[in-house]
């Protein structure tokens, strides 16, 4: 990507949060190589805080892509926010409904026209108590199948500083410091060319999550524990008369 293929939005976009991301925080990029390959990627970062999607764009953006993140259809369909996120090519996704696959639609065409689609497979900001990445959703790994992209695991460490989701606390201090790491692309070999059923698409998943969660425990240093299983919600009991 070079910037002068940048809209008006886009460019609007980067001159209201790059500046804010420079004072606030003191970052070390690396691995930004890995974004810089010609064609669509997906690029998966762990989940650990709101603040995510500003360090992850970010860094994208430095690295010389311009990121396309999902977002609810909903917020799309309101007055002039919609509109500014279509202009910055954000891509709507329906959830839980039968407009899903038309989703998925649109997620392949951004990658068929050179997009860099940034899915966080984990659906939610972590739910470990040490911020740990949990076992993920399979949305990345049917689009992987689907359309052969790499997958690209984005590692970030930090971010948590800026708002922590444990205790809903904004970190306001200017330089704080925030770590993102580009790995090279998950192994997908495996699965080229097999049917997308719950196994496969399961597999993958793990394999996405692990080779992310490794690439994290290389930043905060340790041995990363197993991936975090979500709580099962508990089953309201029946009532009879």
């Amino acid at each position: 990507m070079t910037r002068r293929r940048l809209g008006f939005w886009q460019r609007f976009a980067v001159l209201l949060v790059k500046p804010v991301m420079l004072v606030w925080t003191r970052r070390t990029w690396r691995g930004a190589e890995q974004l810089r390959r010609d064609g669509g990627i997906i690029i998966v970062p762990n989940h650990l805080s709101h603040a995510d999607p500003m360090v992850s764009a970010h860094f994208i953006y430095d690295a010389g892509r311009w990121p396309q993140f999902l977002g609810k259809a909903s917020v799309f369909r309101v007055p002039v926010i919609g509109w500014i996120l279509h202009r910055c090519k954000q891509i709507p996704v329906e959830r839980g409904t039968v407009d899903a696959v038309r989703s998925l639609d649109k997620l392949v065409a951004a990658l068929a026209a050179g997009g860099a689609v940034v899915i966080y497979p984990e659906g939610t900001t972590t739910r470990h108590p040490q911020l740990w990445p949990m076992k993920g959703k399979t949305g990345a790994a049917r689009l992987a199948l689907a359309t052969g992209a790499p997958v690209i695991p984005l590692a970030m460490w930090g971010p948590e500083k800026l708002f922590d989701p444990r205790s809903a606390r904004f970190g306001l201090r200017p330089r704080t410091s925030v770590t993102v790491v580009a790995g090279p692309p998950v192994d997908m070999s495996r699965w080229a060319g097999a049917t997308p059923s719950r196994v496969v698409l399961e597999e993958m998943t793990d394999q996405i999550m692990l080779t992310l969660r490794d690439l994290l425990a290389d930043i905060r240093g340790g041995t990363p524990p197993p991936l975090w299983e979500r709580p099962a919600r508990p089953r309201t009991p029946e009532v009879t008369e």
